[in-house]
């Protein structure tokens, strides 16, 4: 397997910088997922690695060797795409065989026969092999398409957004799947998606993305638990992290007209020793917020209940103090009814600040 380095890469459109110099290195063997919002250039990282797009600047490495000036048909990589890219008139047999029938890849009958039936066994569709393809579910196709793009076992797997056109039930059953044949194969997957569920709970690594720049490389845990800047911390978690305009008067942390004041003695000299500005921005994560009915300490605060969501396993309340809203999570058992006064207690430890001016964040 291989793999994957990218250096000073840049591809523009026009006026429009779709990927901004970037570097990136993706170790032989990991699930490394690029995580970012619709136009943040990650179809087309995916396509300079492919050699669908030629970059303006910047070199492609896969496996230590530069494949700028290969075709796509010898840098050994496999694309499964957004859209299921089959031959409706095809069977799933054919549909797996084709690939192995490139005039650059001599297989004998036995050894096309031989994979097929491999890669249909680890995907589960032994069944299908003679059934057209336009006879298939959505899970089906898909499952058909990646079978597809595994069957010759390339260096690298590219994978643009996969699971999106299936329903819920599906994706949380293909995630499953991919990352059972990421660790059934032992190759290289590079995936893109804009579903942080996708990328915390497949990814070895993600590198978020934004305006074609990785803005942040870490684990799932690192990502969420320290991101670099307010786009990180808003784009991976849900419910999405509460973010205040906040003022830092001595102890204290001011949000709105005086409508939350916390205490923040308990950091203050660790973290804000060395930082002199007192306009910051706040966030909060909704689960790092306890709910209870009865005041526990000086960072607790009273507050409305003015719409409430049932998840299941959790409830998340949507609070109001003063002209400040803000969200939570509770347990169900509390039982917590629309327009009820509840308390609402903050931990100072648990505070995320970041620097008005470059959104950066402080601790």
């Amino acid at each position: 397997m291989a793999s994957i380095k990218l250096t000073s890469l840049t591809k523009k459109f026009g006026d429009i910088t779709a990927v901004d110099n970037m570097n990136l290195e993706i170790k032989d063997k990991e699930f490394f997922i690029l995580l970012g919002p619709t136009g943040a250039g990650k179809t087309t990282t995916l396509r300079l690695i492919a050699g669908l797009e030629k970059q303006d600047k910047g070199e492609v490495y896969i496996d230590n060797v530069c494949v700028d000036n290969l075709s796509p048909a010898l840098r050994d990589v496999s694309f499964v795409f957004q859209y299921y890219t089959l031959y409706p008139n095809y069977t799933v047999r054919q549909n797996l065989e084709f690939p192995l029938k490139s005039k650059l890849r001599k297989y004998s009958k036995e050894e096309i026969d031989k994979k097929v039936s491999e890669v249909s066994k680890i995907l589960h569709i032994e069944h299908l092999l003679d059934r057209e393809t336009i006879h298939l579910s959505g899970g089906e196709m898909q499952r058909v398409g990646i079978g597809r793009a595994i069957v010759r076992r390339p260096k690298v797997f590219l994978m643009d957004e996969p699971l999106s056109n299936l329903d819920a039930k599906l994706r949380e059953e293909m995630r499953s799947e991919l990352k059972r044949l990421h660790f059934d194969l032992g190759s290289t997957f590079l995936y893109v998606t804009h579903d942080q569920i996708e990328a915390m709970t497949m990814a070895d690594r993600i590198g978020v993305l934004n305006d074609g720049k990785i803005l942040q490389i870490g684990t799932p845990d690192e990502i969420y638990k320290n991101p670099k800047n307010i786009f990180v911390a808003k784009f991976v978690g849900s419910p999405t992290i509460n973010i205040f305009d906040a003022v830092i008067q001595r102890d204290s942390l001011i949000i709105g007209k005086k409508d939350i004041v916390l205490d923040i003695t308990p950091i203050k000299n660790r973290i804000l020793k060395n930082y002199n500005k007192e306009n910051i921005i706040l966030g909060i994560r909704p689960e790092d917020i306890v709910i209870s009915r009865e005041k526990k300490d000086s960072n607790s605060f009273q507050c409305d209940v003015y719409f409430t969501q049932s998840m299941g396993s959790e409830d998340i309340l949507n609070l109001k103090i003063g002209n400040v809203n803000f969200r939570a999570v509770s347990l169900p058992k509390l039982a917590i009814k629309l327009g009820e006064k509840v308390y609402a207690q903050v931990n100072a430890n648990k505070l995320y600040l970041f620097d008005r001016d470059t959104e950066n964040c402080i601790a």
